[in-house]
């Protein structure tokens, strides 16, 4: 009886929700993990993003201050600089949709005996559509 309290004890609130949590709970299914791990990397690099946007910004009030910089120079716009600002915006998302479509082929797997069926039956006006799921 010990034993089974001191398991208790240990192990059940290792999946709960605790007060004022960051974040989600532990995963309890493979997709589940996906998504939190999807998550991350989306956050890596909203957090990347950012940083890179708050530099160029800093860096844009710091060299054309009007005290610094009273009279405003013609500011020649490089080639070199052009591709890579339409480049990289464009290459960051295929970064983001590789893991999220391998994500969404993995929750889309067919289960061929499942264990329930639920039958849910919606109404909307004058006609009520049955749904299987």
């Amino acid at each position: 009886m010990i034993v089974l309290e001191w398991l208790f004890l240990t192990i059940a609130p290792c999946d709960a929700v605790e007060p004022w949590q960051l974040g989600s709970q532990d995963a309890a299914t493979p997709i589940m993990q996906g998504i939190t791990d999807l998550r991350h990397d989306v956050f890596f690099f909203v957090i990347l993003i950012l940083v890179f946007v708050s530099w160029i910004l800093g860096r844009a009030l710091w060299h054309f201050h009007y005290k610094k910089n009273p009279i405003p120079q013609r500011i020649v716009h490089g080639t070199t600089i052009e591709i890579l600002r339409t480049i990289f915006p464009s290459i960051i998302p295929m970064f983001i949709a590789i893991p999220s479509f391998a994500l969404l082929y993995s929750m889309d797997e067919v289960v061929v005996d499942p264990a329930i069926t639920i039958k849910a039956i919606g109404h909307q006006w004058y006609r009520s559509e049955p749904n299987y799921s």
